[in-house]
């Protein structure tokens, strides 16, 4: 237990550190801390002695961690292929996040070596079997986890989008037959729902706001989302602006094409789950049953004369 204690340490510590660059990559949203505490003071009216007072007031992630990570992520952006960034940033963007590119290559490399280390310990170490499955795996687990849980959290908000899109089409259409225009449709659904397609409605708000035209606007959000019916949602749109239709017949078709798509998959979903669920039950649910059906007739065959054949 004594020659253990400092491998647990120092898988602690590493631990640790690994976390506090996590979260600080993760809560980085393209805000500057210092500004936005000077901000915070400005609105209260604070009398600040020095800007070292401030900076002393942020956290440790704050003063130390987010700039050596900046740092490094401005080295591997230099060291990486532009195409191999613009392709992350296009992930990133489809997962909603606004992560730097670079950033997120330190995520990789950083849970490369972090996993990469642990498989050394548990199998040189610890386990003392199989050091070399252990070394590999935990490179290529801590290499390729990162993409994963990105390319997961594309699928989930793309589902998400697809589910909510024929409920926001019913309210745009009640709120254009009631006299609303098309952006003051989209202002309701941003502010009735807390969704990523409600989101993105906000943003082309904003964006027309400060003067891209409401097609541009339209096609990014297409872009931004890559989902099918979003991309057939913004077509028809921006077709109806060009050809001067109704607005309100427009979405009416859409909100009735939405729905019989959602009916579709709903079908197609319950059919596909008597096949989903032949894998549990052959493997889980069947042994249960021949051991709680045969069990007790194995045990008194076992226990009469012919119980030789066993």
């Amino acid at each position: 237990m004594e020659a253990l204690l400092p491998l647990i340490i120092g898988l602690g510590v590493l631990l640790g550190v690994g976390l506090m660059v996590y979260y600080s990559l993760r809560e980085d949203k393209g805000s500057d801390p210092l500004g936005d505490r000077l901000a915070f003071y400005a609105e209260r009216e604070i009398q600040v002695e020095s800007l070292q007072d401030v900076e002393e007031k942020l956290s440790f992630s704050d003063r130390v961690v987010r700039p050596l990570v900046k740092n490094f992520s401005g080295l591997v952006a230099r060291a990486t292929p532009k195409k191999q960034l613009e392709q992350t940033r296009r992930m990133l963007e489809l997962a909603g996040q606004t992560t730097d590119p670079a950033q997120f290559f330190v995520q990789r490399i950083f849970f490369t070596i972090a996993l990469g280390i642990g498989g050394i310990l548990m199998g040189f170490v610890i386990m003392k079997t199989n050091g070399l499955m252990w070394t590999v795996g935990g490179f290529v687990l801590g290499y390729y986890f990162p993409m994963m849980s990105l390319r997961s959290k594309i699928s989930k908000r793309q589902n998400n989008i697809i589910k909510a899109l024929p409920d926001a089409l019913d309210l745009l259409v009640i709120c254009v037959e009631a006299g609303l225009g098309f952006d003051a449709a989209m202002g309701k659904v941003y502010e009735k729902w807390d969704n990523e397609l409600a989101l993105a409605f906000g943003r082309v708000l904003r964006e027309i706001q400060l003067g891209k035209p409401r097609r541009e606007a339209l096609k990014d959000m297409s872009n931004r989302m890559d989902v099918p019916d979003v991309n057939a949602f913004t077509a028809a749109i921006i077709q109806a602006e060009q050809l001067g239709v109704s607005m309100a017949t427009i979405l009416r078709v859409q909100s009735d094409q939405m729905r019989v798509k959602r009916r579709q998959r709903a079908q197609e979903k319950a059919q596909q789950a008597p096949v989903k669920m032949m894998i549990p039950m052959v493997l889980l649910i069947f042994p249960s049953i021949w051991i709680v059906l045969l069990g007790p007739a194995i045990i008194q065959l076992k226990n009469t004369n012919s119980g030789g054949a066993f």
